[in-house]
């Protein structure tokens, strides 16, 4: 296993789920990490919990992953002990809406894809050229089950994570020769806020998602990204697609009555 104490970790949404599931995991190994999300009150909490528990740095940044020039001012403003980022965990991401394409509202296209690919980018532009330098590295994108087959209504959503899919193999073809990882982890259903926020806070709509099933945890996708993160220096983790037993695919999800 790859050692990770003292190691920096950047986690982008990190004020719930996915995100916040990781910090603590990371935390838990010893690493130091910068956690970022646009809710600053949350991860300042989370900071608090991580450092008392763990006896580590954390930094916690309010960070809208959508402004590049925000991006780029949060990546040149860190002190420098910050800077050289070891693990880079692209995971602030969401859906926005369920309707069919021709009757989808503009705003939520930009939203998602403002941030899950552009979002993405931005981050990885900022801190990868460090990385590229110490030819040392691991990016981590968190993609989906939606990135490998469309479902119905998910279309822009389902073309974001096909996009993180692109990206990541992308990205480990341009670095190859550079010595840094690069994975994508890609969960099925995993009950988080995902459902509030695409159904802009209906909660009752949101449980629907779940019925009948037990779903992944925020906990089971950061095991994932974990794994991948502390494999030898010679093994990388290309991917990792997991779902709950109940989910075969995007499409096929068995729900007891």
């Amino acid at each position: 296993m790859e050692n990770l104490e003292g190691k920096i970790v950047l986690i982008t949404g990190a004020s719930s789920g996915i995100g916040e599931a990781c910090a603590k995991k990371f935390a838990e190994l010893k690493a130091n990490v910068i956690i970022t999300a646009r809710r600053i009150e949350r991860i300042e909490k989370l900071s608090n919990e991580l450092t008392r528990k763990n006896n580590i740095k954390v930094l916690p940044i309010s960070l809208d992953v959508r402004n590049f020039n925000l991006v780029k001012s949060f990546y040149e403003n860190l002190a420098p002990e910050w800077k050289a980022i070891d693990i880079l965990v692209n995971n602030a991401g969401l859906a926005r809406g369920l309707d069919k394409f021709y009757e989808g509202k503009i705003e939520d296209w930009d939203e998602m894809i403002d941030t899950n690919i552009k979002g993405l980018l931005y981050v990885s532009r900022v801190v990868v050229p460090q990385m590229v330098e110490r030819e040392y590295g691991h990016i981590i994108n968190i993609g989906s089950t939606a990135g490998h087959e469309p479902y119905p209504m998910g279309n822009v959503y389902v073309a974001t994570k096909f996009a993180v899919k692109a990206l990541s193999q992308s990205f480990r073809i341009d670095v190859l020769e550079k010595g840094i990882k690069v994975t994508s982890v890609d969960p099925g259903m995993v009950e988080t806020e995902f459902s509030k926020v695409r159904f802009h806070g209906d909660e009752q709509r949101a449980k629907k998602v779940y019925e009948g099933l037990q779903p992944l945890t925020p906990d089971d996708v950061a095991d994932a990204v974990i794994f991948a993160a502390t494999r030898p220096r010679h093994v990388n983790i290309n991917q990792i697609v997991l779902t709950p037993l109940a989910q075969a695919s995007s499409n096929f999800v068995y729900r007891k009555k």
